[in-house]
Parts: C-alpha cells; structure tokens; sequence
C-alpha cells in the first residue's frame, strides 16, 4: 500500500535545498536515476558525480557509446559508481531515490508515476539549478521569439557591466555554472512549455519573467492548447508583489494572464497603451517608450535598432520591460546598434548572383513562417520574390494559416519532410477557391539537399531562399540547429 503521506514529505524534504553544499549532504546516501542523455543531463551527471551521489544510473534510449565509444561520460564511468541502461526499456525499473528526467518525456507518463507512487523523487535539472540559485532570476518563455529575447537580456546586462548567466533550453545547461554564480549575478534562462511542466513545484518564481506570445505549439506533446497555456503560465503563477511578470499585450492569450497574476504586470505593445497602464513598453511615432510607475520616457528610435523583422521590435520591447529600471538607457542602445540576431533565427546566411538566403530552422511553428515571410515587407502581390521551403516532421499543428500568406508573399514554394503531403493537401485545397493567376508556384522534393537545390534554381537576382519550415525538424535532423547548418552547408557550397 503507498503512503502518500510519506512520498510528500521526502519530495517537500528535497524541495527544501537552498545550496549546493545542503545538496551535497542530501545526495551522498542516495541512488539517483537519470532519464535521457541530451546536453543538460549530461552536465547533470558530472554535477551529480562531483556531489558525492552513491550510485548513478544512466538511461536513454539510444547507446550514446555506438557514434562516440570514447563519449565524455565514459571517462566519467572510470571514476564514478555509473551504470548505463539503453534500449526500448530504458525505463523499467525506476527505483532510485530520485529520478532526474529530460524535459521531452512527460512526468506523467506511467513510468514516472509508478516511481513516484513508490517513493522516488522525480525532478529535473533545471529544477535543481533554480533550488540552488541564488542570483538575481530573469525566465523568458513564449512560443516565438524567447530564443532571441533571452540573448538580448544577456548582452544589454553585459554592456551595462553586469556578470551574466544564459542558459537553459537556449542550449546551455546552467547546472554546470551554478557553484560559480553569485548573489549579485544575473541568469536569464530560456524555459520551455516542457521545462516549466517540470517546473510546477509550487515553490520556482523567478524575480523577472517574460511570455513572449503564445500561438499554437507542441500539441503532439500537450494534451491541447489550454494545456499548453496553462505551462506558460507557471513562470508567475508563484511570483509576488516584488516580482515582475512582462506580457504581450498585442497576443490575447498572453494579454488575459495579466488578471491573473500575482506579481507587478509589465506589458509591452506595438501601440501606444493608454494613461491607465502605469507600467508598461510601447511604439508610438516610430520610436519606443517606457512608461514605469507613471512616468514615460522615450528609450529609443527603432531604426536604431540593427536587427531585421519587426517582430524583433517586440523583442527588443519585452526585453526593455525587464531592464528598464536595472540598466542605462545607454547600454540597451549599444545593443540595440550592434545585436543582429541569434543563429538559425533569420539568419542571413550569403548573397550569390544577387540571391539572398536566409536561415530561419528556428521557425518550427506556421506561426514563425508567417512572421518569417511578413519580415519582408517589399515582397507582396506583384513583387513577390520569396522562395520558402517548408516541411519537416509533424507536431499535430493546423497549416491553414500559413497558405494564404505564403500565397501573398512567396513567389514559390517548396516541401519537403515526413510532413511535406498534408500540407501540399492544404495548398491544394486552398487554391481551388482562387483565381490561378493569384495562387503560387508548388514544388515537392523528395529530400532536404534536393529542396534546397531546387529553391537555389528557381531563384533570380533580386530574390530570396528562405528555409522557414513551419515543422519539428526530427524527421530528418537530430535538431533544428542541424537542419540550418546543413542549409547553410548547401547554399555555401554553390
């Protein structure tokens, strides 16, 4: 029979750590389970192994020792009491006294249930790094642009001087960083709907958060949209009165969370917001304002801003309403002149014959594409001059509303991917009920490398190749990261 009342006490006791030297403490008597072998686990290992944890056990599905058999933690297995179990079983067995799982598998899947049900503490590693974290804590979410919005709050607290940690599902696992970080360092983290699903403890409140945007995403994952949200909603739903939470005012999802919270609610707008908001970031005559207890005050043009899209104007606004009252009006300028992106997110790759290519693996969402080719504001009716490739694997997502978009601004379009036939159906669905003079050029290719070169033959000089998939990349690539630097590898190879 379990005793519920015994399995909180042991999950409320781990939750009580404040330290990496309470962790120490905690962990040298205890088995721990480690589930999935991406980057940020492994940095959880050798955290773990240096901790003094009594025994590890490693799983994944796939042998990470078969491409790589002098793989880091091989060396790691020398010296520490690591066991490593592959294969489609990966989980059974789950008995250790904690399991740290990877943020891809959901926590209630029956394996971790059953673990937990039987005593075992299931936690993750970004959940570790905020129990342990003292510094100042800046979370950024949000369906599009948190990639982008959590390296702008990076390098505008560098140039104001700041000692700064950027981590978290932008790629860098910041359990490796956490004995060095201190109480008056910052660390912004970029957290998934996957990562704050682990988040919802109770106890994780970041001093400041953002939510981007909220659009249709993930939903082979989350049970549906409302799910989805309600995980956004988890990075201020502990936050207090001292706290801050920056919201899109221009998203209606992310515009309702402001009755909702607990914290100091900052929006930012492309509009001017009225007198009514205190608190808030908006455009007006071309030119971005802070308004912050009342007062306003003019930041800055935005053609001083150097990076291309206007979503990246809201960006650089959600960035602002985090910073404004921690950093000089100077130091988000420097920025703002010299920032030209993150890579794989707009990524302007080469000019070849008058072509430009552009990188955009980023955009796995018909949402992002829709941004992606909106970006190009000159290419629309009779000017269109936009290549797009498209495709990929399936996340459950509609594409309806990428076609008639893609219909407006692309001068052709070509598919590809596991995906490449559902939304081939939607465009040929769609164009039955337009003229054929407005519909647009449709080609399906039957790999990545041929789309990318029939993209490359269709074009003439003055047009644009931009790979904007609207999909998951996991058909083909390990990541998107992968997708984009074999498109660039292409392109720099004509």
């Amino acid at each position: 029979m379990i005793n519920n009342s015994l399995v909180n006490q042991r999950s409320e006791s781990y939750r009580k750590i404040k330290s990496a030297g309470e962790f120490r403490e905690y962990i040298k008597d205890k088995t721990v389970s480690v589930a999935g072998l991406g980057i940020s686990n492994i940095s959880l290992i050798k955290f773990l192994c240096n901790c003094g944890a009594k025994k590890i056990t490693a799983r994944d599905k796939k042998d990470i020792f078969i491409d790589n058999p002098r793989h880091e933690l091989a060396e790691f297995a020398k010296k520490y009491n690591i066991e490593f179990i592959f294969g489609d079983n990966y989980l059974d067995n789950l008995t250790e006294d904690i399991i740290f799982k990877t943020p891809v598998i959901r926590r209630d899947s029956p394996e971790f249930t059953q673990a937990e049900n039987n005593g075992g503490i299931i936690t993750s590693e970004i959940e570790l790094f905020f129990m342990l974290c003292r510094a100042k804590k800046i979370s950024v979410t949000g369906s599009e642009g948190k990639t982008t919005t959590t390296t702008m709050i990076g390098e505008i607290l560098k140039a104001d001087g700041r000692t700064v940690f950027v981590g978290g599902n932008i790629g860098y696992p910041l359990i490796s960083e956490v004995e060095n970080i201190k109480e008056d360092d910052f660390v912004v983290a970029e957290l998934s709907s996957f990562q704050l699903f682990d988040l919802n403890n109770g106890i994780f409140a970041p001093n400041l958060a953002v939510i981007t945007n909220i659009t249709p995403n993930h939903l082979d994952w989350h049970k549906d949209i409302e799910e989805y949200a309600n995980a956004k909603k988890i990075i201020f739903a502990n936050q207090g009165p001292s706290d801050r939470i920056v919201l899109n005012y221009d998203n209606e999802i992310t515009k309702s969370f402001g009755e909702q919270a607990k914290s100091t609610v900052f929006y930012f707008s492309g509009n001017k917001l009225s007198d009514s908001f205190i608190n808030c970031v908006y455009c007006h005559e071309d030119a971005i304002f802070v308004r912050r207890n009342g007062i306003e005050r003019k930041i800055l043009e935005k053609n001083e801003i150097v990076i291309h899209g206007e979503y990246n104007i809201e960006n650089f606004m959600a960035a602002i309403g985090i910073l404004c009252d921690i950093v000089s009006v100077e130091s988000i300028k420097k920025v703002a002149a010299t920032f030209r992106g993150v890579e794989h997110r707009l990524e302007y790759v080469r000019e070849l014959n008058g072509i430009l290519y552009y990188n955009n693996s980023a955009a796995s969402s018909p949402t992002q594409t829709i941004v992606s080719l909106e970006s190009f504001e000159d290419s629309i009716g009779e000017n269109k001059k936009v290549i797009v490739i498209l495709g990929g694997y399936d996340k459950k997502i509609d594409f309806d509303p990428i076609v008639p978009v893609a219909v407006d601004r692309a001068k052709s379009v070509i598919l590809y991917g596991a995906v490449r036939n559902k939304i081939k159906q939607t465009f040929d669905e769609y164009k039955k009920n337009i003229p054929e003079s407005e519909s647009v050029d449709l080609y399906v290719a039957e790999s990545f490398d041929y789309a990318v070169d029939k993209a490359n033959s269709l074009a003439n000089s003055g047009d644009i190749v931009l790979l904007a998939p609207a999909c998951a990349s996991f058909d083909c690539f390990k990541n998107f990261e992968e997708r984009g630097n074999r498109f660039k590898e292409i392109v720099m190879n004509f």
